[in-house]
């Protein structure tokens, strides 16, 4: 092995039954580089990287650290091989101190004791070496995801983590918490660790890494050096296509003269004096910064959380849902931001998640109707272009696109009518992204009326026809698709500009 590499994967296959993860894969990072490692949603990155950790066991291949070569991984020997990884769901115990969290798992003792004083002081001294200022004595629980996300990095490198794998590390972030945590990353890298970088946003790749891996469909791509690479050559290297538009092509289809819902002067949850109106085959783009309310109003109209006053009125009549259940059976459906926690059954299989929301329809006498339950789920599986070996496969072993697939797929199996997307395309790639725009402009075209929550400007221009903007809870702006404009977007989510 070429000693400027650190790690080497070398024709890694993994399969389970009915598909081929992983289809002999190799990769090589070098010292002190940022390795981006990219790829659609299903294209293997996350078992590629867990067969680093020994997490993942692969059917046939090796993996060679520092001169060492193993056919089988375990995640002792990947922390004896100063190998760490940061996934986007934290280990972090948020009822114990950020010096706690550091030590978890083999603590500081005098004598029998844990000697607490040390752990901090040894813990200050860690974020100190990452410029990251961390109260040690704080509890995990109380601070930012920013913060927690630092203490892992602190972890794996107070382990002496040589080889740091971040897998979306981004994802839960604020743009000022992205800052830090490139800066960070940029320090780790000067101190001669490697990085293996996955991330589904192109421009943090091209701001960081020295070097591109890219995988499609479990095989191995190619290698480009980031400076040598574009935006346009990565995605049809990701996608096996050329994109020739980041957003489909949408004939205009609303009916203007058809409200299918309206918010009248609408109090609660956090939002004050919310007025709106969405008419049939319409994408109304709903702004704001984090904070702004929008999750808080489609909760309220989704029946999750009951309104203070004000009216919903739902195809001509007022609606109170006091429950999801409620909403469902009007015709209301909500594609939540977070599907792993509150839009899926991750444990249950794609037919059984797909017609949730329809036993009471499929059932008698509580005796499920096994034909209907599989024709629907099959409609829909093909419908929705989910990738899968089988109507049986579990939820959380599909891809993050294929994934909110199966969950668009159950609400068109209700029958909704107004289907309220928050934040649809987060944590999936820009192919899969494009395959969700093209599964919404079909709603709309089909008759379906959809409220659009977004955090992504370039999304929310491309893919809404009109826009409201919330600020704090309030609506501080309203546009027309003549006049979208993304500084104006901005200085009416900050509230700097009037209505």
């Amino acid at each position: 092995m070429n000693t400027n590499y650190v790690l080497e994967l070398q024709n890694i296959t993994k399969k389970y039954p009915g598909v081929t993860a992983l289809n002999d894969v190799s990769m090589r990072v070098k010292k002190g580089e940022i390795l981006a490692l990219i790829g659609e949603n299903g294209a293997g990155k996350s078992t590629l990287i867990k067969t680093c950790s020994g997490a993942v066991i692969p059917t046939s291949g090796k993996i060679i650290v520092n001169d060492k070569e193993y056919t089988n991984m375990t995640p002792q020997l990947a922390s004896e091989n100063g190998i760490a990884i940061i996934y986007q769901e934290f280990n972090n115990v948020g009822e114990l101190s950020a010096a706690e969290n550091l030590f978890l798992g083999h603590p500081i003792k005098k004598g029998i004791m844990i000697d607490k004083k040390e752990m901090e002081k040894q813990a200050s001294q860690a974020f100190a070496q990452l410029n990251i200022k961390i109260d040690p004595k704080a509890l995990v629980k109380n601070l930012t995801v920013g913060f927690q996300q630092m203490i892992e990095i602190a972890k794996a490198i107070h382990q002496d983590a040589k080889i740091l794998i971040m897998d979306e590390p981004s994802a839960p972030l604020t743009s000022s918490e992205v800052e830090s945590m490139f800066t960070v990353v940029e320090l780790l890298k000067k101190k001669g660790v490697s990085i293996v970088y996955i991330s589904h946003r192109l421009e943090e790749i091209f701001h960081l890494s020295d070097r591109i891996v890219v995988l499609r469909d479990g095989e191995y791509i190619d290698t480009l050096i980031t400076k040598e690479s574009n935006t346009d050559q990565l995605i049809k290297l990701m996608v096996g296509r050329e994109l020739t538009e980041s957003y489909p092509f949408r004939n205009k289809c609303i009916h203007e003269d058809d409200v299918v819902f309206e918010a009248q002067n609408v109090f609660g949850n956090g939002d004050e004096n919310i007025s709106l109106k969405i008419h049939k085959g319409e994408v109304l783009g709903l702004g704001g910064l984090v904070g702004a309310g929008r999750t808080e109003l489609a909760q309220m109209i989704f029946g999750a959380v009951r309104k203070e006053k004000g009216k919903f009125i739902f195809k001509g009549k007022e609606i109170n849902p006091k429950t999801p259940r409620e909403a469902i059976d009007i015709g209301i459906a909500l594609v939540p931001e977070d599907r792993k926690r509150h839009g899926a059954l991750l444990g249950n299989s794609i037919m059984s998640n797909i017609n949730m929301p329809i036993y009471n329809r499929t059932s008698k006498f509580s005796i499920i109707n096994a034909r209907v339950e599989r024709d629907t789920a099959n409609r829909y599986k093909e419908d929705m272009a989910i990738k899968t070996p089988s109507l049986n496969q579990l939820v959380k072993n599909l891809s993050g696109g294929n994934q909110q697939k199966v969950i668009l797929g159950k609400w068109l199996a209700a029958e909704a009518e107004l289907i309220i997307f928050d934040e649809p395309t987060r944590g999936i790639d820009v192919g899969a992204k494009y395959e969700i725009y093209k599964l919404i402009n079909n709603l709309v075209e089909n008759g379906k009326t959809v409220l659009l929550i977004s955090s992504e400007m370039e999304e929310l221009m491309g893919m809404s026809d009109r826009i409201i903007i919330l600020n704090e809870g309030r609506i501080t702006g309203m546009l027309d698709k003549a006049n979208f404009n993304p500084e104006l977007i901005m200085a009416y989510a900050s509230d700097t500009k009037e209505v």
